[in-house]
């Protein structure tokens, strides 16, 4: 496959994933989980980025090491085992990556039902919308690798005008001192007083979370061993610092109390209180293209993971997955229909769950299954998984071969002390055990799979992968 992207489409992939959705319709379940404290959903911005930042420059050490397909894969595959890299494959392939476009894909519906004036709140339309994102980059993605790119470029950029905007005027205008005072002097009550503050870390996972797809096009990355260690450095504390912006800035103008009440909706009342009807409708339409710009970036990325799977004999039919399309400059198309499909599954699930009037019982409690998120779990689980290649990390600085210490040791520490946090806020989701179940069962299934077939399963070298010149680059 050819190089077709520079430093900053890996730095904008980064960042207009993780900047793109999570920010505008979570921010207020942070706050309520905060028991809308403003400065313990601070705090609990900061923790979260800690397991963000450290463990993107941990990984940062392997991205110098390998740029074979697959990301995650190659990482477990030449740091820590072939079994594990099938797993890792499995999971991020086939649930981890295809539930979290489902979901943002149908959060665009949200944005662009209020963009077209619709005032009711309609999950079967704001499902048929995310049907309509989803099908159109997947097919941008697959029949343009470099259309994807500039998108994803253009996207970054409008999308931080909302941010930026309403992150300044709303600390400008709103009354930041006295809603800062406020929570100072209830915070450490707050903090003290129930945990129910660690379940936080749940939604702002999926705020913070895409940063570890730009792995999956390494491979295609120019110079990527420089490129994607640095883009992994620079974009996560670029996101913590708008994030924090914003979340300020919204919460000061509007006030705690209005954020609570109107919810999703607390980023269209802002601009529209700040700037009238017209031109909230502008900062509405960047919204929209900043949420795109995350369903892009997905799509993006999850295109190639079946395909870096089948080219190691890892899945079923990796003969189908692993052919290029040299038409299209080597694309994957199966690997890239196969996860389309995928997708549009977990869409319709999704909408199947937010419609149902089951209830859970669940230890004693009832839990509406239409208040279940189906991409949560599976993001904070994916943070347990980092903690393997965080050691494989701290194994390689022993060895000497990763000679500084703040990268080969601390670092990971950091990133594995930020991920059991982050994961923590996801054991206190009710059906967390229900959501944890699924992933082991994904998780199984690719080692039953791996031990059955590890005969079969390829391990090349990094020398391998690299048929192409400098000119090619």
């Amino acid at each position: 496959m050819k190089r077709n992207y520079g430093l900053f489409t890996a730095i904008t992939m980064i960042t207009g994933i993780v900047i793109g959705s999570g920010i505008f319709f979570k921010a207020d379940d942070v706050l309520a989980y905060a028991n809308y404290n403003v400065l313990l959903g601070v705090l609990v911005f900061v923790i979260a980025a800690i397991a963000v930042v450290f463990g993107a420059l941990t990984i940062s050490q392997l991205a110098i090491r390998t740029d074979k397909p697959g990301g995650l894969v190659s990482y477990a595959e030449d740091f820590v085992g072939t079994g594990t890299a099938t797993a890792f494959g499995w999971f991020e392939s086939f649930l981890y990556l295809p539930t979290l476009g489902a979901v943002v894909a149908w959060a665009s519906g949200i944005y662009v039902s209020n963009l077209l004036g619709f005032e009711d709140f309609s999950i079967w339309r704001n499902t048929v919308i995310g049907l309509i994102a989803l099908t159109f980059f997947y097919a941008v993605n697959i029949l343009s690798a470099k259309l994807g790119g500039w998108f994803q470029n253009a996207s970054m950029i409008i999308k931080l005008i909302p941010l930026i905007v309403l992150a300044v005027v709303g600390l400008a205008k709103g009354g930041t001192g006295a809603v800062v005072g406020a929570a100072a002097t209830t915070f450490g009550m707050d903090a003290k007083s129930s945990l129910a503050w660690l379940g936080a870390f749940g939604p702002l996972a999926f705020s913070f979370d895409g940063w570890i797809v730009s792995t999956s096009i390494c491979h295609e990355i120019k110079n990527s061993k420089k490129n994607l260690p640095l883009a992994l450095s620079v974009a996560p504390i670029f996101v913590l610092v708008v994030y924090l912006a914003y979340f300020l800035g919204i919460t000061s103008f509007l006030g705690v109390d209005t954020v609570r009440e109107v919810g999703d909706n607390a980023v269209y009342l802002a601009s529209s209180t700040l700037f009238g009807d017209t031109v909230s409708k502008l900062v509405l339409v960047a919204v929209v293209i900043s949420i795109l710009g995350t369903v892009n970036g997905v799509s993006l990325g999850l295109i190639r993971l079946p395909y870096s799977l089948a080219l190691r004999n890892m899945m079923p039919a990796s003969k189908v997955f692993k052919k290029e399309n040299k038409k299209l400059g080597g694309m994957p198309v199966n690997s890239g229909l196969l996860v389309y499909a995928l997708s549009v599954v977990y869409l319709f699930i999704n909408y199947f769950v937010m419609t149902s009037d089951a209830q859970l019982h669940f230890f004693g409690r009832d839990v509406p299954l239409c208040n279940l998120d189906i991409s949560s779990i599976a993001i904070c689980v994916l943070y347990l998984t980092y903690i393997i290649l965080y050691v494989a990390v701290i194994k390689l600085w022993k060895k000497g071969e990763i000679k500084n210490t703040f990268l080969g040791l601390i670092c990971p520490i950091l990133g594995t002390i930020g991920s059991l946090i982050i994961f923590s806020g996801s054991v206190v989701d009710p059906v967390f055990f229900i959501y944890a179940l699924i992933c082991i069962i994904f998780i199984g299934i690719a080692y039953l799979y791996y031990n059955k077939n590890k005969a079969k399963i390829v391990v090349e070298s990094d020398q391998a992968y690299h048929t192409r010149t400098d000119t090619e680059e």
